[in-house]
């Protein structure tokens, strides 16, 4: 699997976000530590999905950043994403890997070390890992697994494991420490009054 980056910015498409807005800020800080996983709401059409893919891509790529796309994996090979990240009630892993192809990145979600296991021997590349602590973002979650979860599934697999949920730069330093290579916010980037200010404290607290 090609390198992947630390900061994951997924985007936020929610009334009264501006995805397009918070990834033109985070970019220039971020480049190519940056992946961007294009995720839509359950009722947006592939039309809406895939016009918001292609702007991400394209501006992704001067930047040498990763696009990636939620479920949708249609909808990634129509935009020339890098790849996909699949749930779990998406596609199974291995199906996703069929779709994509052995090159492209997928991620799938895990949050305990049997699911972590066998999402990586269905073909996935890294792992979402989560929800680390209480959010809002996203509803129906399960309870947050904490520092201490994260450790339990980086410790059962080799590929990356992307600590997501709650994620803010002050709690960084213990899902790193966790063994978490990298971290996916929403909240965090979406919601900050200065959208490049947070990319740098989050990527500082990644790769220090």
């Amino acid at each position: 699997m090609p390198s992947l980056g630390r900061l994951h910015l997924i985007t936020d498409t929610r009334p009264g976000r501006d995805p397009l807005a918070v990834l033109r800020a985070a970019l220039p800080v971020a480049g190519a530590e940056l992946v961007v996983q294009v995720r839509v709401a359950d009722d947006a059409t592939d039309r809406e999905a895939y016009e918001l893919a292609r702007r991400v891509v394209e501006a992704c790529r001067p930047y040498g950043a990763r696009c990636l796309v939620n479920d949708r994996l249609h909808v990634a090979l129509a935009v020339g994403a890098a790849g996909g990240h699949v749930g779990a009630d998406d596609l199974p892993v291995a199906a996703a890997r069929h779709v994509l192809g052995a090159d492209a990145v997928l991620g799938a979600t895990a949050r305990e070390p049997a699911t972590a296991r066998a999402a990586v021997a269905a073909g996935a590349g890294y792992l979402g890992v989560g929800p680390c602590h209480a959010t809002t973002t996203k509803p129906g979650l399960p309870a947050p697994i904490g520092p201490d979860g994260v450790r339990a599934v980086a410790a059962a697999v080799t590929v990356p494991v992307i600590a997501i949920g709650g994620v803010t730069a002050a709690s960084v330093p213990a899902l790193r420490a966790a063994g978490a290579y990298g971290a996916a916010v929403v909240g965090a980037l979406s919601s900050a009054a200065d959208p490049a200010r947070a990319t740098a404290e989050l990527l500082g607290a990644l790769t220090c």
